[in-house]
Order: C-alpha cells, then structure tokens, then sequence
C-alpha cells in the first residue's frame, strides 16, 4: 500500500524560535505556529474561526535562518511530514504522544515590518532550504545580513562598465 506524508501550513508565530545545537553542531529550532480556518454556519447565521496550534522542528541551515528572521507574530509558510513522537511519562508511568510537523522547506510571509527580519526565503538555494527533513551537518554559521548582502551587490553593478554592447560584461 502507497502511502503518502506531506504538510502545508500558514500561519503565525505563537513565540520566538528556540535554537539548540546537537553534539554534532547540526542546529535545531522549535517553533508553534496558529493557523487558522474561517466558515460560515448556516445553522447559526454567522461567521466562525478555528484555530489550531501547531509545533514545528526545523533543521540546519532553516534553524539558524528561523531563530535569525522570525520572531513572535510573524507569517510563514511550513512544507514538512508529520511526526508522532512517543515517550514514557516519568511521573505517571503512562505512555504519551505527540504528533508535531518536521519543517522541510519554509517561506517567512510578509514584510519586514511583521513581527521580524528580513522578507524572504530560507537560506540558499532560491528560498528553498533542506530537502528530505533529513537534519544536515553545519557548524554555528550565521547568515549575512540584508545589509552585507546589497552593498556586495550594490559593489559589484557599481564595477560594471557603462556602454552599450555585450562584449563589454566583465566575465
């Protein structure tokens, strides 16, 4: 039988990303998230909301970009796999679980001005961040700021020549 694991979420922060690191240095972020659905009851004439609390893990690179941008409020877009994680409870001896979404690939949503840094994608590769969910090895990088990363930029198009054709492209 096929079987088949896939999550989309948007919502917002319900707090600041927590980032640890494993013994390895691989960085690991938790985060909650709310989303929300809307529907009109029929029976009752009126317009009603649900919201459901989500806690994601994110891996790697996503981690440090989460715990760098994000903070508390702010929209995101989470693609990932559930996860059931299971344990003993020390004190009851009774068995628990929780079921919690793996964070593959994430978008940070909306403006700077929302809740956090920059607008954008995560870390590399055009938005896209690690593929698989698979936790990658990685020290303690830190991502360039905004900043840095224009007036390389701005640097490098100063540098161009001015004129006309294409024999002029320095490279």
């Amino acid at each position: 039988m096929a079987s088949f694991n896939r999550v989309i979420l948007v919502g917002n922060l319900t707090r600041d990303p927590e980032v640890k690191y494993t013994t390895g240095g691989t960085a690991v972020a938790e985060i909650g998230m709310a989303v929300s659905r809307q529907w009109f009851d029929q029976k009752s004439n009126e317009k009603k909301e649900e919201t459901t609390f989500v806690d994601v893990t994110l891996w790697g690179r996503q981690a440090e970009v989460a715990g760098e941008y994000l903070s508390k409020g702010r929209p995101v877009l989470i693609e990932g796999r559930l996860q059931l994680d299971t344990w003993e409870d020390k004190q009851s001896g009774q068995k628990r679980s929780k079921l919690r979404v793996v964070g593959e690939q994430m978008q940070m949503l909306g403006s700077r001005g929302e809740g956090g840094g920059g607008q954008g994608g995560a870390g590399g590769g055009g938005g896209r961040g690690a593929q698989g969910g698979a936790p990658r090895g990685g020290g303690q990088r830190q991502a360039p700021s905004r900043q840095q990363e224009s007036s390389a930029a701005d640097s490098f198009y100063d540098d161009m020549p001015s004129g006309g054709g294409s024999d002029d492209v320095p490279f």
